[in-house]
């Protein structure tokens, strides 16, 4: 079976979505010089390790034995695998769970294959963690601490907290035994405190940002966990990145995905709609929706100049979406472009029994089944954007599996990284997250954010006059 994974762009043009709103192919090509000076800075960057994430589907092949021999050695002795972490130290772990493992993984031991539970908790809410220690067995549980500085209030104090519990029930020295903490390798909070502690870890390297690092061991120790092929997830990076070794815009289908984003912001539709027909591809979608905003969400570019800038992202879930935002897509504003992920071939089928055959509006169902019903919806949903001449694409998997994932990862990645050089600014920085991390930092009382705390202590309390 075909591994590579297709990008049909046919919906982007005038010959179907009509001149008003559809793009023409002239316009691609008017970029084609500004697509190879990107190209050889982007290949210029990568040589001098400015593009990390470009490295990672090349990594030496005995730091990913190190993962995958560090997981075997532990499985057998855990139940649950947890994963400490938030933003993008916890988001692409969930996108490969829920793409690549039972959707029931945790509740069915007959599909788990002698592979603990998984669990991300990616937030600080007390309900949900809180109740998550209430259901683990803290001596057949495993904590995966991600974060590189060590410095992240969120991260951090989930550590403090199941620490906290492994010694009251465990005893300080089984530390080591039941955290493991995936961070920067030369300098940090948390590699300071593994040290101290015994605790194992695995290195981040410094060029890879949160955002970008799926393919790190961030996400490859949860992979080797999970028990997926994280040799394959390399390959299919690996594949991804060759079809991106041309200038050529229309033989880069990262160049071009990118270009037409590009090209649909410039004509106003600045909301970028991510809509897989797959459930195992939603949290893809939530994956993407962080890379696309905190890398493109930009107040200055590169030369200082004030753009407020960044195509805002937005996911959608087939069908389940067609029944509540694809109204707002079909009749509202002409100010988005839709991305749908289309999978071939599901891993199973289900068939729809015949029943009820005097009844016409539920008899015509039988003898279809559930992925023909599904991949029906999208194509009926694709079509009748494309009649109302609303933009649209669509990335094509032939399968959902490490390969094609692998592909669909590097594949958004690097379109980010030249969609950046478009927008001429730095997709590699957060300041705006930088500032509301300040101003948590200072009202919590850590040292060096003293100024942060006077500036929320002097700002205005809710206003009485208007509060309803």
């Amino acid at each position: 079976m075909e591994k590579q994974i297709r990008l049909d762009v046919s919906n982007m043009f005038a010959e179907k979505i009509g001149s008003e709103h559809g793009l023409n192919r002239e316009q691609v090509d008017d970029f084609q010089k500004k697509a190879d000076q990107i190209h050889r800075y982007i290949r210029e960057a990568k040589k001098e390790g400015k593009m990390g994430f470009m490295e990672l589907p090349f990594q030496d092949h005995h730091k990913i034995e190190e993962i995958e021999n560090f997981a075997a050695q532990r499985k057998s002795e855990i139940e649950n695998f947890v994963v400490l972490g938030i933003g993008g130290s916890a988001l692409g772990s969930i996108a490969l769970q829920t793409a690549l493992k039972d959707p029931y993984h945790n509740i069915r031991t007959d599909v788990r294959n002698d592979t603990p539970r998984l669990f991300v908790p990616d937030n600080v809410d007390p309900v949900r963690f809180g109740s998550l220690l209430d259901e683990l067995d803290l001596e057949k549980t495993l904590f995966n601490v991600i974060s590189k500085s060590g410095g992240t209030a969120e991260t951090m104090s989930q550590f403090l907290i199941t620490r906290q519990a492994v010694i009251e029930e465990l005893g300080k020295e089984s530390l080591k035994d039941h955290f493991v903490a995936t961070t920067s390798q030369e300098s940090g909070y948390l590699i300071e405190i593994a040290k101290q502690e015994g605790i194992p870890t695995f290195p981040i390297p410094g060029n890879v940002g949160g955002r970008f690092s799926v393919l790190s061991p961030v996400g490859l120790l949860f992979g080797a966990f999970a028990g997926l092929d994280i040799y394959e997830l390399l390959s299919g990076a690996r594949f991804m990145d060759e079809l991106c070794s041309t200038a050529d815009l229309w033989n880069n289908p990262a160049y071009l995905n990118a270009l037409l984003e590009y090209l649909a912001y410039q004509e106003g539709k600045k909301m970028s709609v991510m809509f897989p027909y797959a459930h195992r591809l939603k949290d893809v979608a939530d994956w993407y929706r962080q890379l696309w905003a905190e890398s493109l969400g930009k107040e200055v570019d590169r030369d200082g100049k004030e753009v407020n800038v960044g195509p805002t992202p937005i996911k959608a879930l087939g069908a389940t979406d067609q029944h509540s935002q694809v109204q707002l897509y079909m009749e509202g504003p002409y100010d988005k472009i839709i991305n749908f992920l289309e999978v071939k071939n599901f891993e199973r089928k289900l068939k729809i029994p015949d029943a009820y055959q005097e009844i016409e509006g539920v008899s015509y169902l039988g003898g279809h089944s559930l992925n023909h019903l599904l991949q029906t919806e999208k194509k009926a949903t694709e079509l009748a954007l494309t009649k109302r001449q609303r933009v649209n694409k669509t990335i094509i998997l032939p399968e959902i599996q490490e390969h094609t994932l692998g592909q669909l990862f590097y594949l958004l990645e690097l379109q980010t990284a030249f969609i950046g050089e478009l927008f001429n600014i730095n997709v590699f920085n957060q300041p705006g997250v930088e500032l509301g991390k300040s101003y948590a930092y200072g009202i919590l009382g850590r040292k060096g954010y003293q100024e942060m705390k006077r500036k929320y202590d002097k700002s205005p309390d809710h206003s009485e006059e208007f509060i309803v």
